[in-house]
């Protein structure tokens, strides 16, 4: 490629007003300054002279393509023998190039109509989702409902599978995550409290706040990440490899059979986990308090026996449903997953989203509800 010059290219319109005249140097150093040059052409020109061009990259020769159109530019350039051959070949090849990909997208624009649709979309787009879950609901329910009338029809083999990967096998990182955020808990707790003289209700902070809320959060939040991406990227990969329309073919019910077990597991194992996710916070906490704010184990145990029972129902009580919806979100993007590696990973990315954006919306309004009913 030739060093390019100091001028940049330009474009000179001539006395007709239909033919353009390009100068100077169309080489990317240049880019910006000839693109707003060949965005400010209103029309596009009958004819374009390119003898002046000094030097030429890519570049500037797919500007020109666009300006003129591919199939354009290649017949200017090859109806223009002053141009070198080396040119010429660089504006062909450029131009083929660009009849092969099509006409580009337009550049996305940030005005506010613009702004306006892309938040409509987005609404539209929300809510088309969100119906589809609905009914996607709907068909997990009314299959559980078929299948209690048959107990027959019970995979126990799937469920205590699932039961397994899901519950069994998330226990040491629910414990261990719990256990630090309760420490962490308890130490900025101690640190803040003790300048008022209250250390003492670090044990109060730390019950109070995994009872309630941190307990089951943290355990939703993880099997999220860890349990609703595996059964979209499971279930996905079923579906590219076309196992799910064999099972149709066949017969069965793809609900039943991979859904049904898997939603049932989460069920029945996210609630043990929250329980296991507050002892362990409560664990956190008490290290601190035993360690950091010198409170003795009795004075720990007296005031985690004296919180209300309510406290902990309140907490658990949402686990049951956290579940339900990050295992049928888990499998309902699975089965949006179209026939590519790349539909999969998509899928897969936006099941973990979904799931935790609705597990901490359901929580925050389930938050603000048991405190107006005095729970």
């Amino acid at each position: 490629m030739p060093m390019a010059g100091t001028e940049p290219g330009q474009l000179q319109r001539a006395d007709d007003g239909q033919t353009l005249r390009a100068t100077g140097d169309w080489t990317l150093t240049h880019y910006s300054a000839l693109r707003r040059s060949t965005r400010a052409i209103s029309s596009v020109p009958t004819q374009v002279v390119l003898d002046g061009i000094q030097h030429l990259d890519t570049a500037g020769a797919t500007l020109l393509a666009e300006l003129v159109g591919g199939e354009r530019l290649r017949q200017i350039a090859g109806n223009s023998p002053e141009l070198p051959e080396a040119r010429r070949a660089l504006l062909i090849t450029v131009a083929d190039a660009m009849a092969d990909c099509g006409t580009l997208p337009p550049e996305p624009r940030w005005g506010p109509l613009e702004l306006l649709a892309r938040m409509g979309e987005a609404l539209t787009d929300a809510a088309a989702k969100a119906r589809l879950l609905i009914g996607f609901i709907g068909a997990v329910i009314a299959c559980a409902g078929r299948c209690l009338i048959s107990p027959r029809r019970w995979r126990f083999t799937a469920l205590l599978h699932h039961m397994e990967t899901t519950g069994l096998n998330a226990v040491p990182i629910v414990a261990l995550l719990t256990f630090a955020v309760g420490a962490v808990i308890a130490y900025l707790g101690a640190t803040v409290l003790g300048q008022f003289g209250a250390s003492v209700y670090t044990i109060d902070l730390v019950a109070y706040s995994f009872l309630r809320e941190f307990g089951v959060l943290i355990t939703a939040i993880v099997m999220a990440g860890r349990t609703a991406s595996a059964f979209t990227a499971h279930i996905g990969a079923m579906n590219a490899n076309e196992e799910l329309d064999a099972l149709r073919a066949q017969g069965l019910d793809p609900v039943e059979l991979e859904v049904l077990p898997r939603v049932l597991a989460v069920v029945l194992v996210l609630p043990m986990l929250s329980f296991i996710a507050v002892l362990a916070g409560l664990g956190g906490g008490g290290l601190i308090a035993l360690t950091v704010v010198d409170i003795p184990m009795s004075r720990f145990i007296t005031a985690i026996s004296e919180v209300p029972l309510n406290h902990f129902l309140a907490g658990l009580v949402k686990a049951p449903f956290f579940a339900f919806l990050i295992a049928v979100i888990g499998c309902l993007e699975g089965f949006k997953a179209g026939g590519s590696a790349r539909s999969v990973g998509v899928h897969t990315t936006s099941s973990v989203v979904q799931s935790i954006f609705v597990v901490i919306l359901l929580d925050a309004l389930a938050a603000m509800y048991f405190m107006e009913i005095g729970w």
